[in-house]
């Protein structure tokens, strides 16, 4: 028994410092491409990517949603990208994260052509991959949060892209203090995604940028 309990012990000491590690990897390897929008102002990014979050039933975004499409919306206008990439969870008929953000983005003066949906951005890894794999992107300015882009970025560079990230903290989000718990073990859990350049859950055939965004509604 006394054997098992320093194994489980050394196990958890393991786990800890495996966390702790790739958290800090992760944040100190990627601070320094955190930008303000006159900073990227001439990024010649490729396209903005949104990161999605929770729509509310009546089809309307989140607090914290809102905040990163009107980044997105602030990029646009300063010319940082020609298009922007709205990249959420549609895996329900029901609930579309990333037809709720472009009618937003839409209503507040970005054409219609220039949003596009990525309908299988579960995760940010999977946004970042399908931005390369599906979208063809090299040059990225992701609009989301601080505590969030740390983790997009990292995972865009370890694919291979350039990456730029434009915080979009525009007030005080009533569950942050769950959001910063999640994204200690989803840092970590990206850490080994991107190591190991795992595939996206869902791939798709390739999607040009060159074309009207209205193909991807």
């Amino acid at each position: 028994m006394g054997r098992i309990m320093r194994l489980v012990f050394v196990c958890a000491i393991a786990m800890v410092l495996v966390v702790v590690g790739t958290n800090a990897w992760v944040v100190l390897t990627t601070k320094n491409n955190i930008h303000t929008v006159t900073d990227v102002a001439s990024f010649q990014a490729d396209a903005i990517v949104v990161l999605g979050a929770s729509v509310r039933p009546d089809g309307s975004l989140s607090p914290i949603l809102a905040d990163r499409v009107d980044g997105a919306i602030a990029l646009y206008e300063e010319g940082v990208a020609p298009k922007i990439i709205m990249s959420g969870d549609n895996g329900q008929t029901s609930y579309n994260e990333c037809a709720a953000m472009k009618r937003y983005a839409v209503a507040h003066g970005v054409p219609s052509e220039d949003v596009f949906c990525d309908h299988a951005g579960f995760s940010t890894y999977d946004t970042m991959y399908r931005a390369q794999q599906v979208f063809g992107c090299q040059r990225l300015v992701v609009s989301t949060q601080t505590y969030h882009l740390y983790r997009a970025i990292y995972a865009g560079e370890g694919l291979g892209m350039t990456v730029a990230g434009v915080p979009t903290d525009l007030r005080n989000y009533q569950d942050q203090r769950y959001y910063d718990v999640r994204e200690i073990g989803a840092r970590t859990k990206d850490f080994f995604k991107t190591l190991t350049k795992a595939e996206s859950i869902i791939v798709g055939e390739p999607i040009s940028l060159d074309q009207s965004g209205d193909v991807t509604n």
